[in-house]
């Protein structure tokens, strides 16, 4: 079993991981070392100085990886946010806005929850237009071409693998929470829409099925976990303490792969370096496991 303590911990109930170490009836191997082909990549070694508590190191220079833009008001973070997504990461790095750079928010509400970054970003590359079809759901609108995740497990919808060409290749179902796609169609007519997932997997929702996706151009850093992308930008500005934690830091810089971009604060880098607050978790696996053993 290979897993990160570190990260943030299930969303469901119990703390697996951890119960299995704690239990000390288990032989553990623990991935510590820096290799050298990764020291050149601060994302790495600020990784391990976030999880060891010590405090990053921020490199502005145009071959650096790990970025940090101070700003204090959240109403300018956001624009911020939107420039780099829209302008300055695809310029600098030849990403694509919507496929290669994602969003990772603290939290859904505020001028830097997901909420608001996504309005503006959907606004931003996805206008309204007379070509594009698009529906209301919850309170925001979903278009085609927009980016959209799958916030629940469905192990009854059906899927369809296509070629560019239209050739039935696969068919299965289960779309699970966190899967991320493109909206190819939406029919107002029979209030049907078409998301196009990875794996060229095409999935078709119904009015009632589509409550289950949301806009995807910014997520919850809880909502990343077990995902990665090539850019990740994070807005840090201030939060509650309780929220505002080292693991939560931690799993969303170990998000990206070639470029992280903080947008924020540096004191509230450094406090959730320092914040190792975790709520209790009262679980019963690591007795089971002893008691089972004596």
């Amino acid at each position: 079993m290979v897993g990160d303590k570190n990260q943030l911990p299930p969303v469901g109930a119990g703390n697996v991981l951890a119960d299995l170490i704690k239990s000390n009836l288990i032989g553990v191997v623990s991935l510590d070392k820096i290799f050298r082909q990764a020291m050149k990549s601060k994302i790495v070694s600020n990784a391990h100085r976030v999880v060891n508590g010590e405090m990053p190191v921020f490199d502005n220079s145009p071959d650096s990886d790990f970025f940090l833009l101070r700003e204090n008001s959240k109403y300018i973070a956001s624009r911020k946010i939107v420039d780099l997504v829209t302008k300055r990461i695809p310029i600098g790095y030849g990403f694509d806005s919507v496929k290669d750079i994602q969003v990772l928010c603290p939290s859904r509400k505020g001028k830097v929850g997901t909420e608001n970054i996504n309005a503006l970003l959907q606004a931003k590359l996805n206008p309204p237009s007379y070509e594009k079809n698009e529906v209301r759901y919850k309170g925001y609108t979903l278009r085609e071409g927009d980016k959209v995740m799958q916030i629940k497990n469905n192990y009854q919808l059906e899927w369809e693998q296509r070629t560019d060409k239209g050739f039935l290749v696969d068919s299965g179902s289960g779309i699970f929470n966190g899967d991320m796609g493109i909206i190819t169609k939406i029919n107002n007519l029979t209030n049907y829409i078409e998301v196009k997932f990875d794996d060229d997997r095409y999935v078709t929702y119904d009015s009632k099925q589509a409550e289950e996706l949301e806009l995807a151009y910014a997520v919850t850093i809880h909502k990343s976990q077990g995902s990665e992308y090539p850019a990740v930008v994070m807005p840090l500005v201030s939060g509650a303490s309780m929220l505002m934690t080292r693991n939560l830091l931690y799993t969303g810089v170990t998000r990206a792969k070639r470029c992280v971009c903080i947008v924020g604060r540096k004191e509230t880098f450094n406090a959730m370096v320092k914040n190792e607050d975790q709520h209790k978790r009262y679980s019963g696996l690591k007795w089971q496991l002893i008691n089972y053993y004596q």
